[in-house]
């Protein structure tokens, strides 16, 4: 690397900056933007940041101080203790680290090294009592440097003021290396003390452009420029010329499209402001959006967790379109229009459930300008965002919940946008073949072996398709009405009756041995327990296959009461747990809310005080997991108001309990909508009765139409559970009544491989339903009883009752060599156990996938198997599959020992074949080993894996975690 010098045209602008204003006892009352605490979730596992921001806007200017890791989302965690400047975007409350953009750092030395290798650096200590934040504002003292700095913002521009403690040494860092991998890259010099240039990066956006434009108050001398080997402008060290020591303002702004874009931002945005202009004008567009909900309490805690939910609910989606009409599309081409505003980072997984339903009553307007941008994403990239950020499609997440928020919308009266067009992206999302989707089309659900946390897909694709069902049905559209309602019925293909959870099939059994604690591959997040409720369209149906709702409501108790310890893997998403319930991770979200299903309002009412008032708290840690941009503060601000959307699409809000003692809803129409609850405290957390519009309410469900009409909801609270809400005409219901379909026969007994003979028992969730069977392709007969297989046999089965017909499955029974036994001296990992002891000589090969249940996983041990093969043979050729996904810590064994023996059982090694193991490799493959040495009078062969051990410095999971060993077919020749 190299530096080169740079002159600039020098002009000097004198912009001062003022500190927070006092706020006196009285005063606050009338700024709800005094009760918010950025800070809230910028410890534990919520990945918020403090920083400036503007309410759904482009840029958020905040500190850094965190590089990576799962806890250094945001870029910020309160527990950290040096800053290493200042970025212009980040993300709220997400699961991966992305963002970063044009870090801007003042320090008093010129200096390159930002020091997170533990040298010299620009990154300065800091202390938190040196440190504020309101929203639109974050100030802080660095305690290396006792330089001041304060941030504000407009949308798509940020402003820094640095107060520096002396004229001296007055330097600037900016600093385009930091974060994410940088592709490309520039900095330009420009008239007017002004730089611009271009940050190009990968992370989760696989390919993010972002420009900048750069406007200093104050000239400074001729600057440095750092390139990297690739002769890139990285870096740039300015020193100001400040001899009155004035404080140094600049001015930031930021496009998608290009530098001019940026400029442009700058300018109309920005102008000629003074800093405490800036920052008034955030404060004030805070203020009107914070009064859409003006709530009462005496709780100032609670005050301060509402407020800064509401807050943290208006961080995302981001706005990502300039001043002139222009932004980035998902086919990386420019675009224009003035008719909405473009967004982007939809995390619509998390958001679908109960941030974007609060949008549909308080944000109605721009709800329709996020519909709009999902359609022109759909338009641009071919299909609706399922977690879209910055013209990327990341492919994270499940589900195709876009549909869902279009859907739920459009159900709800909201307008300015095409529906038939909707209506067509709706359905293009559900005809796709990726993701599992060509098997859940097929055969009615997604099996194990074709698509990894298939339980989750399979539910999460049921519901979305429930809401597609709903709006062919409001559009007219009768055929496809039918068509997605049966399809909204597919979550019952995976109920087990025998356990009452829903479970993976794998080859049409039932995956095991089950245990409903374990975290595997089959849930997306989660384990059976925390999918065990999930089909919110039709939970009367959910009740009906558990066998009513003495025996859901006994589920729900247990689910609440059980352990907190899970098994399997570790998920760190799964936080916040009552029982297995974990309200830090979105599965979890509505089953509070299920006690009123079975007439037992009560409990719902208990559960919902608790976690509102232990799993939110007014500290850094007070978010119990991931702010997920927006849905966890969205489910406390339904839950505090007393009502909460179980099921987006059906325009129904189940009643819980409310915390606060009134709020008013300032609805875009003007109508406002009043709740108030007489007597709520601590202990009276129950609903005694309650009153609609001067009229007694006695169900526990709100209609959308009685919200947005405007009106009075009155609750009287009491101190013990009462009647109200527990008769059967009170009870919500979602339920799918027409286009019953009939699910397929699953195998309840039987072993796909086996030696000698199976056994092979057939059921049906439906005990009226005849079932129907073929063994290799022979014509279809009744089945009468068990079916006994002693040679490998492709079964077919169907269910059938009248004319109704299932989905028509296929087994495949492969028996193994029966002189062949394998014993395993080390023990494999339950959720990878590719169905059991004799997975590795069982005939099924594993792909690349390695969440599909075909691979055999081993965690920080050696794989130790022992071959016996009934008699002495000779042994030409050994092959042995394994896999390698290093981004999910899965690597090749270091070596592979081949011992073999005769009938004494006295082992000699036959072979050490070695594998490159340690090498960095992105894209998961199959390595294939086969031995070069050959032996005769062999029985006995022991197979040694050595495992990679401790993960290497350049892994994400160093130096705590250890690798694991896929393992699949062992195959003798």
């Amino acid at each position: 690397m190299k530096n080169i010098l740079f002159c600039f045209l020098f002009g000097l602008v004198s912009i001062g900056c003022s500190k927070s204003k006092n706020v006196t006892p009285a005063q606050k009352q009338s700024f709800l933007t005094s009760y918010v605490n950025p800070f809230i979730g910028t410890g534990g596992h919520g990945h918020t940041y403090p920083g400036a921001t503007m309410p759904f806007g482009m840029v958020q200017l905040s500190p850094d101080t965190r590089l990576d890791g799962w806890d250094g989302c945001s870029g910020y965690h309160y527990s950290d203790s040096y800053i290493y400047g200042f970025s212009h975007t980040h993300l709220s409350g997400t699961g991966v680290s992305d963002y970063g953009d044009v870090l801007l750092m003042p320090t008093n030395r010129m200096i390159w090294n930002n020091g997170a290798d533990g040298k010299a650096g620009y990154r300065a200590h800091f202390q938190h009592s040196k440190e504020a934040a309101a929203p639109g504002y974050y100030e802080v003292t660095l305690d290396s440097t006792n330089i001041h700095v304060a941030l504000t913002v407009t949308e798509r521009a940020g402003m820094h003021t640095y107060t520096y403690p002396s004229a001296e040494d007055q330097w600037i860092i900016l600093d385009l290396q930091h974060r994410d991998k940088l592709l490309a890259s520039n900095i330009i010099a420009q008239p007017s003390n002004s730089l611009r240039g271009y940050r190009h990066s990968k992370a989760w956006a696989e390919n993010q452009q972002l420009w900048f434009d750069i406007e200093f108050s104050h000239p400074f001398e001729p600057a440095n420029l750092l390139v990297d080997t690739n002769k890139r402008p990285v870096k740039a060290v300015l020193k100001f010329i400040n001899p009155n020591n004035e404080p140094v303002t600049v001015r930031v702004g930021i496009s998608a499209v290009d530098a001019d874009g940026a400029k442009k931002n700058r300018v109309a945005e920005l102008g000629e402001k003074t800093f405490q202009q800036v920052k008034d004008e955030a404060n004030d567009a805070w203020e009107r959006q914070l009064e859409k909900i003006r709530i009462e309490t005496t709780d100032e805690d609670a005050k301060v967790n509402f407020y800064t939910a509401l807050y943290h609910s208006m961080l995302a989606p981001n706005l990502y379109q300039d001043i002139d009409g222009r932004y980035r599309g998902m086919d990386l081409a420019i675009h224009h229009t003035h008719d909405f505003r473009y967004y982007t980072v939809f995390s619509l997984w998390d958001t679908y459930r109960a941030a974007h339903p609060l949008y549909t009553i308080i944000e109605p307007e721009r709800t329709s300008d996020f519909i709009n941008t999902m359609l022109a994403k759909y338009d641009e990239g071919g299909i609706l965002p399922i977690w879209d950020l910055s013209a990327n499609y990341t492919g994270c997440m499940i589900g195709y919940h876009g549909v869902s928020v279009i859907a739920d919308a459009y159900l709800k009266g909201i307008g300015g946008f095409d529906a038939n067009k909707a209506f067509e992206a709706v359905q293009h999302s559900a005809m796709q073949n990726h993701l599992g989707l060509a098997a859940y089309k097929n055969i009615g659900f997604i099996p194990m072996e074709a698509e990894s946390e298939s339980v989750s897909k399979t539910l999460e694709y049921a519901y979305d398709d429930w809401t597609i069902a709903q709006m062919a049905k409001k559009l007219g559209k009768s055929e496809v009405y039918s068509m997605y309602l049966q399809r909204a019925q597919s979550y019952k293909n995976l109920f087990n009756p025998s356990t009452n959870f829903f479970q993976g099939r794998f080859n049409n059994t039932w995956f095991g041995p089950f245990d409903p604690f374990e975290v595997n591959f089959n849930y997306t997040e989660a384990n059976a327990w925390q999918y065990s409720l999930y089909a919110p369209q039709d939970i009367s149906g959910l009740i009906g296959l558990m066998g009513g709702k003495i025996a859901f409501e006994k589920h729900l108790d247990q689910l609440f009461s059980a352990t907190t310890e899970t098994s399997g893997r570790n998920q760190a998403d799964i936080t916040g747990l009552i029982g297995q319930y974990a309200h830090g991770n979105e599965p979890s979200h509505h089953m509070a809310y299920l006690y009123n299903f079975v007439n037992k309002p009560h409990k719902t009412q208990e559960l919902i005080r608790t976690i509102l008032t232990e799993l939110y708290t007014n500290t850094p840690d007070g978010i119990s997991g991931n702010e997920d941009c927006g849905q966890m503060s969205a489910w406390y601000i339904f839950s505090a108001l007393g009502f909460y959307p179980v099921t987006p699409g059906s325009n129904q809000y189940i009643i819980g309990a409310p915390l606060v003692e009134k709020a008013i809803i300032q609805l875009e129409s003007g109508n406002t909508f009043t709740m108030v609850a007489n007597g709520v405290s601590e202990n009276h957390k129950y609903i005694k009765q309650a009153e609609l519009n001067g009229k007694p309410l006695t169900r526990t469900y709100l209609y959308h139409d009685e919200i947005m009409s405007g009106g009075r909801l009155v609750f009287e609270m009491t101190d013990s559970p009462s009647v109200w809400g527990t008769e059967d005409t009170s009870v919500p219901t979602t339920e799918i009544s027409e286009q019953l379909i009939m699910t397929p026969p699953f195998v309840e007994q039987g072993d796909v491989t086996f030696k000698n003979s199976t056994t092979v028992v057939l059921k049906n969730l439906q005990p009226d339903a005849t079932i129907f069977y073929s063994l290799n392709d022979e014509p279809f007969g009744k089945y009468t009883g068990p079916l006994l297989l002693s040679e490998s046999t492709k079964l077919r089965t169907y269910s059938q009752n009248g004319k109704k017909k299932s989905h028509v499955l296929s087994t495949d029974f492969h028996k193994i060599d029966p002189t062949l036994s394998i014993s395993l001296a080390t023990k494999y990992a339950n959720e990878y156990s590719a169905g059991g002891d004799d997975a590795l000589i069982d005939g099924v090969r594993g792909a690349t996938d390695f969440r599909t249940g075909a691979w055999q996983g081993y965690w920080g041990v050696d794989l130790v198997a022992t071959i016996d093969r009934s008699a002495e043979k000779s042994l030409a050729n050994v092959s042995i599959n394994f896999l390698r996904d290093q981004g999910s810590w899965i690597f090749y064994p270091k070596e592979v020992q081949l011992y073999v023996a005769g009938n004494d059982k006295n082992f000699r090694l036959l072979e050490t074949i070695p594998i490159a193991a340690g090498q960095k490799i992105d894209a998961p493959e199959v390595l294939r080993t086969k031995n070069t040495k050959t032996a005769t009078s062999v029985r006995y062969l022991k197979v040694v894996a050595k495992t990679f051990g401790p993960l290497p410095a350049w892994h994400l999971g160093y130096p705590e975690g250890n690798a694991w060993i896929f393992v699949d077919e062992i195959e003798i020749n």
